[in-house]
């Protein structure tokens, strides 16, 4: 099958990686308008059953991501988190291990031409 993913924050990367460990036969394109490493805003951060749910979805990429994590559990309610920065650039990575074909700047038009040939097309749109 081969995949386009429109939007390469946080969601394309996994939804890409995902795709891929569910069968490596895929061909997945993986389209953002803006350069590797680009994003906005500060941190993000997970609760428990988020990161339970990226870790039983990919190990290796939570694995990583864990590693990389701010912790606050000196306070009431404690959380994990990660500069915005560094979880696209794991992302990013992750997706081109097993060979997502990442295309940066690349803007998505409404020419459905424009993704002739791709099976599913899915969109994740951040602004």
């Amino acid at each position: 099958m081969r995949i386009a993913c429109l939007g390469g924050r946080s969601a394309g990367p996994c939804c890409a990686i995902s795709m891929k460990l569910r069968d490596p036969a895929h061909e997945i394109a993986l389209f953002e308008r803006d350069r590797p490493g680009d994003t906005f805003g500060g941190g993000v951060a997970f609760s428990d059953q988020t990161f339970e749910n990226l870790m039983a979805n990919d190990p290796v990429s939570g694995a990583v991501i864990r590693d990389a994590f701010a912790r606050w559990d000196d306070i009431d309610v404690g959380f994990i988190g990660i500069g915005r920065h560094r979880l696209l650039a794991i992302l990013q990575d992750r997706a081109r291990e097993p060979s997502v074909d990442l295309h940066c700047q690349h803007e998505a038009s409404a020419d459905l031409d424009d993704r002739a040939g791709y099976d599913p097309v899915i969109a994740e749109f951040a602004r």
